[in-house]
């Protein structure tokens, strides 16, 4: 094995799965702007059907990663999701490993 594929093995070895599946990952980063979002806002904002956003909602939450509250807003029903530390720290250890990736090939000179 070469430096750099042992390199490289090592980082992408740090990268969360949950984190870093597409979706989930663009989930993280509105949270990570919003703070606390409205369910309907992050739907339209990445593009998702109401079923698949619940779903990678699902995931996150059981990892820990996101808190989800319902509630009410006049007489309309509400659900807004925030990041939790946790979440907030692997959205950071994932940008971390993706800019160490990128150094890695750079330095490749490939």
């Amino acid at each position: 094995m070469t430096k750099v594929s042992q390199e490289v093995n090592e980082i992408t070895s740090t990268i969360d799965e949950v984190v870093h599946q597409r979706t989930r990952l663009g989930i993280l980063t509105v949270l990570h702007e919003g703070r606390k979002v409205d369910f309907g806002y992050l739907q339209e904002a990445l593009g998702l059907t109401g079923g698949n956003l619940s779903q990678h909602l699902s995931v996150l939450e059981k990892s820990g990663l996101i808190r989800i509250e319902k509630g009410y807003e006049g007489r309309r029903a509400r659900t807004w999701i925030a990041s939790t530390r946790a979440g907030s720290k692997a959205l950071r250890d994932e940008v971390t490993a993706l800019k160490a990736l990128v150094a890695c090939i750079e330095q490749s000179g490939k």
